[in-house]
């Protein structure tokens, strides 16, 4: 493909971006993004002013983006101190373990678990993935 951009994106065929290991409907959402963000229907730059409701819907709008995607998006590429992936799995686990819970929470139980955090949920995200992935002896950069 070489240079990955959206207009880039945007021209690349099937059959390239199954060759790189994107499954069918990956590909189609990967050209979709890459539409939105070429075509002006995301600004991704203006993403960096809005408000985290406002980033989120914006995410969102685009197929294949979804609560966790825009989530992640507001705590690693905005640097939000408050985003916070309930729906993330690991975060879950991790959570279960911190807490010694009996079982690994759902996003509501995420959700009402961080609240004390605010603002700083993301803070403890990136603390729990931490502690979860040195658990499973994972490198930790």
């Amino acid at each position: 493909m070489g240079r990955v951009a959206p207009d880039v994106l945007v021209r690349t065929d099937q059959a390239t971006l199954e060759a790189a290991g994107l499954t069918r409907q990956k590909a189609r959402y990967l050209r979709d993004l890459g539409s939105a963000v070429a075509g002006g229907a995301l600004d991704v730059d203006a993403l960096v002013d809005s408000d985290d409701a406002l980033v989120r819907a914006r995410l969102c709008a685009v197929p294949g983006i979804g609560p966790w995607t825009a989530d992640v998006y507001l705590l690693m590429a905005l640097r939000r101190p408050d985003a916070w992936p309930a729906a993330d799995i690991a975060l879950a686990a991790a959570v279960r373990q911190a807490k010694r819970l009996p079982e690994r929470p759902d996003p509501v139980a995420m959700e009402r678990i961080a609240e004390p955090w605010r603002p700083w949920r993301a803070v403890a995200a990136r603390l729990l993935w931490h502690a979860y992935l040195v658990e499973r002896g994972r490198p930790v950069d």
